[in-house]
């Protein structure tokens, strides 16, 4: 046998992950590309020196906590305890997203990708609450394991260097602790999921839903229950297989990735789903991969593959990373089998190896804050309120749900949370309305509109209203009903206003 003949039954019949590794790589590459685009939005006007929750401030106390600003930044690790100006946090976010274009375009090396890690674990650690979602350590852990699929200094989309055999598997073993960890959770928690009635509830619940939200909702019962026990059977049978034979393998990746694809079009789960196929990509191998993508890319593999040569140096790190995911795993393994699991929990500074999960409970009943104002000097009877309208979420009913995900309107997740609890659980709320009554530009660009172009309203006040989709076929996609104030009016007068703002160091 030739050596040509060696390659191409090696590459064709073996376990080869050439065509993997470029694919895991360029969807990594758009989820960053998504991820950092979102921090270059929104960073400034959520958390710069004038934001809503000013990260300044949250690193003094945390400095303050800690006892020193070495100490902090050993416990929260963050390239901005050397700057966080408003110019930094810009600046950053969007080098991050050129950066993020570059894998997207095909070209990474372990340099580059450990960059955007250490890039948006910075990020992540100054984002606060804003930033307190599940899929951010998913995408920190999912982007520490690609460092290792790469080689040190060849970014090209094909180098020599051989993809590790073993880092395939940590993917396998990340996206499995993603959906045991979502599966378990459910059977834990909301008796809904146990008895298949969930989905009755979700479609019209969940954070931000999508124009096939509604018609999902309305859809007979039989079929939510078919679907709910879907979802345990992909979530906690499925996984397993993972690491089962090939043909076992592709069949699993097949489910699970689009079980990922039916999730994103039913709703508006951030880059949550995006970022979790790509584990799942290390399902297939080139055997499966070369049927489907472009013959030029399965070309430009074949000729890596015969002109590959092992690295002792690559599969040394290999090991040693596996044994410290092994160690590290242990935490995240006795989370999962604990009757009191934890989900989206991270065990170690950096996050390397976490606990996942989602909708451990579902809402019954959507409530939705209204946020008003009025440019009347005094209120009466009379007075005439207009509402804020923001990018995502339920406003007014005759406004169609948008498809916005991979996107994360950051300020509209964060009031669904608000919905279920009070004004005092969220006291940056009273921050976001201080801002609206001054016509803020940084935080009506988190919005929707401005019903106040001309000149900042007198007075602005949050009413709480319960919203139900309105059934297919009617003209308005929602209903809704006043359930009462959640926040009275307020204006810039307000002296027992000012001093609540004036003790969170948010006056400005």
């Amino acid at each position: 046998m030739t050596n040509q003949e060696f390659f191409r039954t090696l590459f064709h019949g073996g376990n080869s992950y050439w065509l993997t590794r470029f694919v895991i790589l360029r969807l990594l590459g758009f989820v960053y590309a998504v991820a950092f685009l979102v921090a270059a939005q929104q960073l400034v006007p959520l958390v710069g020196s004038h934001g809503l929750t000013p990260a300044n401030h949250f690193f003094e106390r945390v400095q303050a906590h800690f006892g020193s600003r070495s100490a902090a930044a050993l416990q929260l690790p963050s390239l901005f305890w050397f700057g966080i100006s408003d110019q930094d946090l810009s600046i950053f976010a969007w080098v991050g997203f050129g950066l993020s274009l570059i894998v997207l375009g095909g070209y990474a090396n372990a340099i580059l990708l450990a960059i955007l890690w250490a890039m948006y674990m910075s990020i992540i650690h100054v984002g606060q609450m804003w930033y307190g979602y599940g899929w951010e350590t998913q995408l920190l852990e999912t982007g520490f394991l690609s460092i290792f699929l790469c080689p040190l200094l060849d970014g090209r989309p094909f180098p020599k260097c051989r993809p590790p055999l073993l880092v395939i598997w940590l993917f396998r073993w990340l996206g499995f602790r993603i959906m045991i960890g979502a599966g378990l959770i459910k059977l834990r928690g909301d008796p809904c999921w146990r008895d298949l009635t969930c989905l009755y509830y979700h479609y019209e619940t969940q954070p931000i839903p999508s124009p096939l939200s509604r018609y999902l909702h309305f859809a007979p019962h039989w079929f939510h229950k078919f679907g709910t026990a879907w979802n345990h059977f992909i979530e906690l049978i499925v996984p397993w297989f993972s690491f089962g034979p090939r043909r076992a393998r592709h069949v699993t990746g097949i489910l699970l990735v689009s079980f990922q694809i039916i999730l994103i079009i039913s709703g508006n789960l951030s880059f949550l789903n995006y970022v979790t196929i790509i584990p799942f990509l290390a399902c297939f191998d080139d055997t499966f991969l070369r049927r489907i993508l472009p013959r030029s890319i399965v070309k430009r593999a074949e000729r890596a593959a015969q002109e590959s040569e092992p690295s002792r140096i690559n599969n040394t790190i290999a090991i040693a990373l596996s044994l410290l995911v092994a160690y590290l795993s242990i935490a995240p393994v006795a989370n999962l089998v604990s009757e009191r699991q934890m989900m989206n929990t991270s065990f170690d500074r950096l996050s390397l190896v976490n606990t996942y999960g989602a909708f451990g409970a579902v809402g019954k009943e959507r409530d939705e804050i209204i946020f008003e104002g009025t440019d009347d000097a005094i209120i009466t009877g009379d007075t005439q309120w207009k509402e804020y309208e923001f990018k995502a979420k339920p406003g007014n009913p005759n406004l169609r749900p948008p498809f916005i995900a991979p996107y994360q309107p950051r300020i509209d997740w964060q009031i669904w949370f608000a919905a279920m609890g009070s004004p005092a659980e969220y006291p940056w709320t009273l921050h976001f309305v201080w801002k609206l009554l001054h016509s803020d530009p940084g935080t009506l660009s988190l919005l929707g509109g401005n019903p106040f172009p001309v000149r900042p309203p007198h007075y602005i006040r949050a009413r709480l209203y319960r919203y139900r989709f309105a059934p297919p076929g009617d003209p308005a996609w929602w209903k809704r009903e006043p359930i009462g104030e959640w926040l009275p009016a307020l204006s810039i007068d307000d002296e027992q206003f000012r001093r609540i703002l004036s003790a969170m160091d948010w006056l400005d």
